[in-house]
């Protein structure tokens, strides 16, 4: 409560709420932000003091600079604190509930931050060249379907249902492969990709999964591969950059 005390009383402020969208999905040095607004830099401070305090931001050292993020995180369970018992209470008498069907998934969010920018990490996604350089096994990418065999001999395909340049691919997609907690039929995925504020770009990866084996899974999938995106990016966005291809290995 005492956490959740400081937050409101932190947002209590018009100036702060604006500073916070300021820094929402960038990071900004002290002296950007208080040009932004027609008061005195020291009141500026104090009002990214208590942001601070209230763990709204983090703030880094750059050499003599002090610079600004908003911690999204921070606001997660905002909503949910405030939420009385009773504020979402299931009609039983809509008629129309019975006309459909409705299921219930699991959900994967996996994200990782590169130093490429928006542009070039997308294009790490939709060709095949380069997507091939950094995950180090085979792509193909035609007629928005796409393949790729692994090192350990697992083959991946599906098809890129919506492209939206620079910034989103939904994908589905499943495994050949009988050692694999996968039914045999595609599962969707949601890529994101948005500038992180300093020169490279935020990928997040978001994947429906049918239950709670199935989710820990794709977990561990998609860290694979946007552990080897973050590690390979750049370099596979180099042409002239040699990139040796992985080596065949036993499934585990």
């Amino acid at each position: 409560m005492a956490d959740l005390d400081a937050v409101m009383r932190a947002l209590s402020a018009p100036t702060r709420r604006e500073i916070l969208g300021l820094v929402w999905d960038r990071e900004l040095p002290a002296g950007d932000i208080a040009a932004a607004f027609s008061l005195s830099a020291a009141t500026i401070s104090e009002h990214l003091g208590v942001l601070r305090d209230a763990g709204l931001v983090d703030m880094t050292r750059v050499g003599t600079s002090r610079r600004y993020r908003a911690r999204r995180s921070a606001l997660a369970g905002l909503h949910g604190a405030l939420e009385g018992a009773n504020k979402w209470v299931s009609a039983q008498d809509i008629p129309e509930r019975r006309l459909t069907r409705a299921v219930m998934h699991h959900a994967v969010v996996v994200e990782v931050d590169v130093e490429t920018d928006q542009q070039s990490t997308f294009a790490a996604f939709t060709e095949a060249a380069v997507y091939s350089r950094w995950l180090g096994a085979p792509v193909s990418i035609s007629d928005g379907r796409f393949a790729a065999t692994m090192e350990w001999g697992t083959e991946i395909r599906g098809r890129y249902e919506l492209v939206v340049p620079p910034q989103l691919v939904v994908m589905t997609w499943d495994f050949e492969d009988d050692n694999v907690p996968v039914p045999g039929r595609p599962l969707t995925g949601y890529l994101h990709v948005h500038p992180n504020g300093d020169g490279g770009a935020h990928v997040e990866v978001h994947q429906l999964a049918e239950s709670a084996e199935q989710a820990e899974f794709m977990r561990a999938a998609w860290g694979m591969v946007l552990g080897r995106l973050r590690k390979g990016v750049a370099a596979a966005s180099d042409p002239a950059t040699e990139m040796p291809r992985r080596r065949p290995r036993p499934k585990r």
